[in-house]
């Protein structure tokens, strides 16, 4: 199995990064190669441009070669896991716009015609807030959270396999 781990921080000291290693260790350790996918320290431009914006009228329509070598490391992996830090009840803005820009129109969505490239591959969110699970749950924001990741994303994009665990658990109290 090829796994593409995508981390999106901006500190590499972190707690999303010390769990995204953890992560990397533990499916090494398992047997599956692992593409480490840093959107920060790899540069990556959460931006929309013209040139990445989506066409829903040309399915065809060529992309920025940065995009595509982002949709290349994607279509490679047979197991995708994104960890990330919830900021505001959401995504940061870096994964955001890399779901924007990478995850686009003729790729992962498109026509009734057109097949999502993301297919068939199976995909974890993993994401880490700070709080009590209940203020989570009580105020319905982490199902919403779920529901977006799952629904919106993967399976908008042809990924029926989708696993989403936003957790509010502070690593001193569920060790790794």
């Amino acid at each position: 199995m090829h796994t593409l781990l995508v981390v999106a921080h901006p500190r590499r000291s972190s707690l999303t990064m010390q769990v995204a290693d953890r992560a990397r260790s533990r499916l090494e350790a398992a047997g599956s190669t692992v593409d480490f996918l840093d959107l920060d320290a790899e540069g990556f431009d959460p931006r929309m441009t013209p040139e990445d914006e989506p066409d829903s009228t040309d399915p065809h329509k060529v992309y920025s070669a940065d995009v595509h070598a982002h949709m290349r490391r994607l279509e490679a992996a047979d197991d995708i896991v994104i960890i990330f830090p919830v900021w505001w009840y959401g995504l940061p803005a870096l994964l955001k716009g890399w779901i924007d820009r990478v995850w686009n129109h003729g790729f992962a969505y498109g026509t009734r015609t057109l097949t999502s490239r993301l297919t068939g591959k199976r995909v974890l969110w993993l994401g880490l807030a700070g709080g009590r699970k209940n203020a989570f749950t009580r105020s319905g924001v982490l199902g919403l959270l779920e529901q977006q990741l799952t629904a919106g994303i993967s399976r908008y994009s042809g990924i029926e396999d989708a696993t989403a665990r936003p957790t509010t658990r502070l690593i001193t109290e569920q060790p790794l």
